[in-house]
């Protein structure tokens, strides 16, 4: 460890509060500004957001140390010893999913700031409390605040869907919002079960509690957990639970529908830190409950998104069915329990959300261009530059030569050129084609599956009948997408002639831009990126260091109850 990183290791537990206290303050101090106040809000929440990705690359970086198996931080914030106070605990699962929220959300809020900030009131807050609820899911130790803080992410998302008003925003929220809250509902229930019989929230004590569950209460055990799932089931749009799912996020805005992106990832999360922590290897009779149910489940949810995908003629509507497939592709892989196929499914993760959060954007900039402009409220404009410049002198919308005769084609626009590369680098990675990193993460799902002897080291089923019925689904539904994609790019690219130059503001194209040179960085990065996901999965398989390092953490000594404490816990 260098230098500077041994005089940073201590003041790195407190840098785990940062994800959640940074936009909480943020959110609050906004409210204190007049709406008139519109750019000096987008300043700070942009801000803000940076500083957010800054903190959640620094944990990023301290979770994967040199040398280290498995990093795992623990922050206890009442002082209070596990199981019976509040503790956030970071690994290396946790730091990528913090990673990925920061970067998909300052590319949203960026965008935004390009006119969709100024539909209605109180967007920067929402946007900020939103940033806590789903740092807050990620970093959490314990299920009584995991549903404190999915509530805090869902009433946020509730005021993001209705932002910009307008009766298809009203009507797919309403549908939204309930199913949501029969979800909050279920998860109420499933924790009530799991207390009951364990007498325990805290997700470590809970693993070391399944396992002496008697016999004559273990069906019991298995209900609550059951109900429990349906909950996250619900949040991570499986089938048939995610009918709510298209129609809510292709009505949003485009920056509410990019940061929508990652939701279905945290019920996929709460799926994968929940059940590997509970009926993991060591959990006695209920090791690996509900593993067939998980894997058919999202087996069906990849036909589903891929039959809407095929069905779908609205982009919005093409990313949502793109969401759907990726969580499906995601739970039928965590289903099999297998290390190798599980880092390839966290390879594969980040790579389809950055990809459809960047669908979605690109989505507003075609209907803008598609309606010549016409869908613009009065608010949505301002003296914003705009990047419209040809690539080729013209006239009357043909290419000229010196001679004034016309030449073959037509001129490209510079923005029209960037919205077609873009929707084409989106297309790659979303139908998992090479050589991108959607290919990249399928390719290393479909050789675990393939290769079943390098799996030796895990406890999970074998791929068999069920494997290659993943492989082929993997193979079918990214040619389903490649087809859809490619109809819509036929339609939006090719199929129309006399349209304007599109108009592409800088706070537009920027977004994208990262977005899909993320992608392309995880590409480049594939081996040390795959190494990181490897070693999240080994981790995640093997939870008796999670176990131990939060059990194990002990309050400051002198220090009164309620007050901030940390301990690092050991590798």
């Amino acid at each position: 460890m260098s230098t500077l990183a041994q005089l940073a290791a201590p003041l790195m537990p407190h840098l785990m509060l940062a994800p959640i206290a940074l936009p909480m303050f943020t959110a609050a101090a906004l409210l204190l500004l007049r709406e008139e106040q519109q750019h000096l809000k987008l300043f700070f929440s942009v801000l803000s957001t940076l500083l957010g990705l800054v903190a959640s690359v620094a944990l990023l970086a301290w979770s994967h140390q040199a040398g280290a198996t498995s990093t795992l931080g623990v922050y206890l914030p009442g002082n209070w010893p596990a199981p019976f106070g509040i503790v956030l605990a970071l690994d290396r699962l946790t730091a990528l999913m913090l990673v990925l929220t920061s970067v998909v959300a300052l590319c949203a809020v960026v965008f935004s700031g390009a006119r969709w900030y100024r539909a209605g009131v109180h967007f920067q807050s929402l946007f900020q409390f939103q940033l806590m609820g789903l740092a807050g899911a990620f970093l959490t130790a314990d299920l009584f605040n995991l549903f404190v803080f999915f509530e805090i992410m869902l009433a946020a998302s509730y005021g993001l869907l209705l932002h910009g008003s307008g009766p298809a925003r009203v009507g797919s929220g309403l549908h939204y919002i309930a199913i949501n809250l029969a979800a909050s509902s279920l998860f109420l229930i499933g924790a009530a079960v799991l207390y009951g019989i364990t007498g325990t929230l805290n997700m470590a004590d809970l693993a070391l509690a399944v396992a002496q569950v008697s016999d004559g209460d273990r069906g019991l055990l298995h209900a609550g957990a059951a109900i429990l799932a349906t909950a996250f089931l619900i949040k991570a749009a499986v089938w048939p639970l995610n009918f709510w799912l298209v129609p809510a996020y292709s009505s949003a805005t485009a920056p509410v529908g990019a940061l929508f992106a990652i939701m279905t990832k945290v019920g996929v999360y709460a799926i994968l830190r929940l059940w590997t922590l509970m009926f993991g290897a060591e959990a006695g009779a209920s090791a690996l409950f509900g593993n067939l149910w998980l894997t058919g489940a999202g087996m069906v949810t990849m036909v589903f998104g891929a039959v809407g995908m095929m069905g779908s003629q609205r982009l919005s509507h093409l990313a949502g069915h793109a969401a759907v497939l990726s969580s499906g592709t995601l739970l039928a892989a965590a289903g099999f329990a297998e290390n190798d196929l599980t880092a390839g499914l966290l390879y594969y993760l980040p790579s389809s959300t950055l990809a459809v959060a960047a669908l979605f954007l690109i989505d507003d900039l075609i209907d803008r261009w598609r309606n010549g402009g016409a869908s613009l409220a009065p608010y949505e404009r301002d003296d914003t530059p705009f990047l419209t410049a040809d690539l080729l002198p013209t006239a009357g919308g043909v290419n000229l030569d010196d001679d004034e005769e016309v030449l073959v084609g037509r001129v490209i626009q510079a923005a029209a050129a960037f919205i077609g590369l873009s929707f084409l680098v989106s297309t790659l990675v979303i139908a998992g084609l090479p050589p991108l990193s959607g290919f990249v993460g399928k390719l290393t799902m479909l050789t675990a599956m393939l290769n079943p002897l390098g799996l030796g080291s895990s406890a999970g089923m074998r791929p068999g009948v069920a494997g290659w019925l993943l492989l082929a689904l993997m193979l079918i539904t990214g040619f389903a997408a490649l087809m859809a994609l490619t109809r819509a790019g036929i339609r939006h690219f090719w199929g129309s002639f006399d349209r304007m130059a599109p108009e592409l503001r800088v706070l537009e194209g920027l977004p994208i831009a990262t977005l899909l040179l993320a992608c392309m960085a995880l590409t480049v990065l594939a081996e040390p990126a795959i190494g990181f996901t490897r070693a999240a999965a080994n981790a995640l398989h093997a939870p008796t260091t999670y176990v131990h390092a939060v059990m194990s953490a002990t309050p400051r000594p002198g220090v009164a109850h309620g007050t901030d404490a940390t301990q690092e816990a050991a590798r």
